[in-house]
């Protein structure tokens, strides 16, 4: 299905892949394309909805410039899937154990792993980039409560994020994890965008929104944060590796042996990289989004209790060659608190094996909307490869 949604309010026009969208997330999509960095259309995902700053499930292509607050504070946040030899037939009749082993092993929400067990060895490829960005703002160290924390962060789950075990259209097991760059990528992330906003008032530049402040190139933080963006990405994708290892440690405990099948899927959804459009070198952010360049493999999850997919990119220049990250929320989380209980999450959540406590209202799968409605919505985006059913959910 093509664009269904065009705006023309500002400097560049807004085009949107659904129908299904808040009037709040309008307005904000409208605000970014007010900017003058904004080079082309602002492309906004059928999963699109009302972020902080900036949009999520939208693409922004600035030129000569970065929009930090954009990009947000879960810098390089993303997915990873991984195939096993493992069959339905494999699994144990009572999945709970499968969980609790899961978490066990993965520090989750603001847990972190011990000094001593700490994924040092992981880290040594990281080191170099931290000193260098240390350095240069030692106050992004001074948000952490400790030099070693983001060491200790890596190969643990972010709240609000989610590890899967899932079953293909073969019941073939797959399993599927969601983080980001944890506590160290947040500080980054609102440092730069302080930074962004001082930029904008010593330049007396006027913006449609004080969260969409940028930073230009030539200016003195550019290209620290460029260099510290950059880094906390790639903390995200180790992040996530490591993480994998750890599921995969646990899986074992509790499930027959197995070896891996497929090669990982480890892709972003919230970062920024320099890619060409029409011609011109622009700053490509993706709020919320995947690259589904031609051949691309990516993650489209649904809520907990719905279906996720695995997808292969079409390449459509129209959407900056991405799709959608996820289903989207349908509302707020405050809101979803005031309309679910935890009996609904029990009654939208059969068959997964997940927590349905009142920790996880939020998460409850009626706040996020139909990921096959959304799915409908990017047939010219991306084609489905794997379908997957979520049998046990692991919450940060």
């Amino acid at each position: 299905m093509p664009i269904k949604l065009v705006i023309n309010k500002g400097l560049v026009p807004v085009h949107i892949w659904t129908d299904d969208i808040e009037a709040e997330a309008i307005r904000q999509l409208v605000n970014v394309s007010m900017l003058e960095i904004v080079h082309g259309p602002v492309a906004a995902m059928p999963d699109v909805h009302a972020g902080i700053g900036a949009t999520v499930g939208s693409v922004i292509p600035t030129r000569k410039a970065v929009i930090p607050a954009a990009i947000g504070v879960d810098i390089g946040c993303g997915m990873a899937a991984i195939q096993l030899s493992l069959t339905a037939e494999d699994l144990p009749d009572g999945l709970r154990a499968v969980r609790e082993a899961i978490e066990a092993s993965v520090p989750v929400g603001f847990s972190m792993h011990e000094f001593d067990d700490a994924p040092t060895a992981a880290a040594k490829s990281l080191e170099s980039g931290h000193r260098s960005i240390m350095e240069k703002y030692p106050k992004v160290a001074g948000m952490q409560k400790s030099p070693a924390i983001w060491v200790r962060q890596l190969g643990t789950l972010g709240g609000d994020h989610f590890i899967e075990l899932c079953l293909d259209e073969q019941e073939r097991v797959w399993v599927m994890l969601h983080s980001g760059s944890r506590g160290i990528g947040n500080a980054i992330g609102r440092y730069f965008i302080e930074l962004a906003k001082e930029e904008m008032l010593r330049k007396d530049i006027r913006l449609p929104h004080r969260d969409l402040a940028y930073i230009e190139e030539g200016s003195p933080h550019f290209d620290g944060y460029v260099e510290s963006v950059g880094w906390a990405q790639e903390y995200a994708a180790v992040n996530r590796m490591v993480m994998m290892d750890l599921v995969l440690s646990a899986l074992r405990k509790c499930l027959p042996p197995f070896v891996i099948v497929n090669q990982a899927i480890n892709a972003h959804h919230n970062y920024v990289q320099k890619e060409r459009v029409n011609g011109v070198e622009v700053y490509l952010t993706r709020k919320g989004a995947i690259r589904a360049g031609k051949g691309d493999l990516g993650i489209i999850p649904g809520s907990m209790g719905a279906k996720s997919y695995i997808v292969r990119g079409l390449g459509n220049e129209a959407s900056y060659c991405s799709c959608s990250h996820g289903a989207g929320r349908r509302m707020s989380r405050t809101k979803a608190k005031e309309m679910f209980t935890e009996k609904d999450v029990v009654e939208q959540t059969i068959g997964v094996e997940c927590r349905k406590d009142a920790g996880v209202i939020d998460e409850a799968p009626g706040s996020y909307k139909e990921i096959d409605t959304v799915m409908s919505h990017q047939r010219d985006l991306v084609e489905v490869v794997h379908t997957l059913k979520q049998f046990v959910c692991v919450k940060g």
